[in-house]
């Protein structure tokens, strides 16, 4: 696969909303990207708050945006925290810098995209996340270090 396909990314939102309910995880909103960063697919769960889409994307631009998972991200932003307050003004969109912003890559290790996920703890969010893209056959590089 050279990259995300409609059904594909629409399959990888209902994949992470069924992970969800299975742990009793908060309402979720799950957002896909393609690699330029573009949405493909939005899918917000009855009685998620208001600005979750807006994170879920933040978290999935953001891991796109630096190549890497949100989790690193999360660290980055604690070291360098100047950095990403001129990031967030320079972008199409903010970076939220916390779990749950998950790099989607082919067996070969190609990026093809990012899911962000929004709506209960940062880590459950990636657990999610992480979840649906390896239940599609694809590799999730969430930033995880170790």
């Amino acid at each position: 696969m050279s990259a995300l396909t409609l059904n594909v990314a629409v399959n990888l939102a209902n994949q992470a909303i069924s992970a969800g309910r299975e742990i009793s995880a908060a309402p979720l909103t799950v957002a896909v990207l393609d690699a330029g960063g573009h949405l493909i697919t939005l899918q917000r769960e009855d009685g998620a708050s208001l600005l979750r889409p807006q994170i879920a994307i933040g978290k999935a631009w953001g891991a796109i945006a630096l190549g890497k998972g949100s989790r690193l991200l999360a660290q980055d932003a604690q070291q360098r925290p100047a950095f990403f307050a001129a990031l967030n003004s320079l972008g199409q969109g903010s970076v939220v810098p916390v779990p749950g912003g998950v790099l989607i890559r082919d067996q070969d290790g190609n990026v093809l995209g990012a899911m962000g996920i929004s709506g209960d703890l940062s880590d459950v969010d990636e657990q999610c996340a992480i979840r649906a893209i390896e239940a599609q056959g694809l590799r999730a590089d969430a930033g995880v270090v170790g």
